[in-house]
Order: C-alpha cells, then structure tokens, then sequence
C-alpha cells in the first residue's frame, strides 16, 4: 500500500509534515488550496478512516500511525478553534 506524506501550514504560520497509510488523502486535499479549520478536520479526518480502513482490509488492522497522526492534527487545530476564520493550507504532498 503506497503510503505518503502531506504538508500543511496552521494559521500561525507553523508547519507540520502529516503521515497517510494510502493516496486517498489526494481526494480529500489539494496542494495549494486553505481550507476552513473545520473543513480541514472533516477531510482529514475522512481520509484517514478510509486510509486506516484500507490498511485494516488488506493486513487485518487497522494503521496506529495513521490514528496517532490524526491525534497530532487535532491536538494542533484545538489551539485555533476558537479564532475566528482561521485556514489551513495544504502545501504538497510528498512520497
């Protein structure tokens, strides 16, 4: 299963380099385009089921990483939830 790698910047300019176990995070995310705080967890968060359920269907688990990742994201969203119109931008992907 191909896994890859996603770049983000958070509101305050940080960046994180994000894990997925498959490509399908490329459906849910475009480089070069902000999403709406809540909207980047929604997507996130999809793609991460469904690669994590992809993982599961062909070795029989579900992937850790894929999960631990997904705590990272929403760990570092929680410190914008409260501003008002904040966006995350994807930057790229990378393999």
């Amino acid at each position: 299963m191909p896994e890859m790698h996603y770049r983000v910047r958070w509101p305050d300019g940080s960046e994180s380099r994000c894990y997925s176990p498959s490509l399908v995070v490329k459906e849910y995310l475009e480089p070069g385009r902000r999403y709406a705080l809540a909207d980047f967890l929604e997507r996130a968060r999809t793609a991460t089921r469904i690669a994590s359920d992809r993982v599961k269907a062909k070795f029989g688990f579900a992937c850790p990483r894929a999960a631990a990742q997904l705590v990272q994201i929403e760990a570092h969203a929680a410190r914008f939830a409260h501003a008002p119109g904040v966006q995350v931008e994807v930057i790229g992907f990378d393999k």
